[in-house]
């Protein structure tokens, strides 16, 4: 009974710290990965090394809410040629688990949005990222993670207008590193 006790306690202390090894901070390396494509192809963040990353993991539901923000990081690249396109990739991860939409329906939907923006779409069919990175379900996240992996920026939900901005500007100064 004592060692059972003990071997619950142990578990109970130890467990919380396991689970928050993998969760996201800002100004650590961001917890590897790896997911497939549409054509099962799968990818990792080393996918493309030497390249900052912004990452946005989509709930199929809320596809178009950063849509200003990306509009603006495209323009950023190919107008403004601000960003390098050569040190910077931008790409999604769409969130199965937070939609009851059908398979072929969201497979259709990011296929429009890898279109759209020139851009590798993810598929996260078993909530990974929501387990492994503390990410939230039925919500659309964005992060930024600079060339050696460290987290350099994490927003959840709509990118307010005033803040796009200044992450464009953080992502032109990982680009330059």
């Amino acid at each position: 009974m004592k060692k059972l006790l003990f071997t619950l306690l142990l578990v109970a202390f130890i467990l919380p710290f396991a689970a928050a090894q993998g969760k996201l901070e800002v100004g650590k390396k961001a917890p590897e990965w790896a997911l497939p494509d549409a054509s099962k192809k799968e990818f990792t963040m080393n996918s493309w090394p030497g390249k900052v990353l912004q990452i946005n993991y989509v709930d199929p539901d809320n596809e178009d809410l950063n849509d200003t923000f990306n509009d603006a990081v495209e323009k950023a690249i190919d107008i403004d040629k601000i960003i390098d396109q050569n040190a910077y990739k931008g790409f999604g991860i769409v969130d199965l688990q937070s939609t009851r939409l059908p398979d072929g329906l969201v497979r259709a939907i990011a296929g429009r949005k890898a279109k759209r923006y020139n851009t590798t779409i993810l598929f996260d069919s078993k909530g990974v990222l929501h387990e492994s990175w503390g990410l939230p379900k039925d919500s659309y996240s964005v992060v930024i993670i600079d060339k050696n992996r460290i987290v350099r920026g994490i927003y959840k939900g709509k990118i307010a207008d005033a803040d796009i901005p200044g992450i464009i500007e953080m992502i032109v100064k990982l680009t330059k590193e």
